[in-house]
């Protein structure tokens, strides 16, 4: 005896609808963004990659700060943080 099994396959569309704002910003801006940008990934990607980092050392330093056994750690991770905008690593 055999069995056959109807098996029916179903597509389902999904649209998310997300807004979209335009900025402007400075060539320079522009620039420094692009080359940022990593392969694949988006400007918007970047701009929230560099700005949820930017988030978690502020809230580092404030949590050092907060202690004070910390607080000479937290001056030196602050500066540390500061020395390496400056470096500028080119591959």
């Amino acid at each position: 005896m055999k069995c056959l099994i109807n098996t029916h396959k179903y597509m389902y569309k999904l649209n998310i609808i997300m807004a979209h704002k335009t900025i402007t910003i400075s060539e320079e801006a522009y620039n420094l963004l692009k080359e940022n940008k990593r392969e694949n990934e988006s400007f918007t990607e970047v701009i929230k990659r560099i700005l949820s980092h930017k988030k978690k050392k502020e809230d580092l330093i404030e949590w050092l700060s907060s202690n004070k056994d910390l607080s000479n750690l937290a001056d030196s991770v602050e500066l540390v943080f500061d020395e390496r905008k400056n470096i500028n690593l080119r591959f």
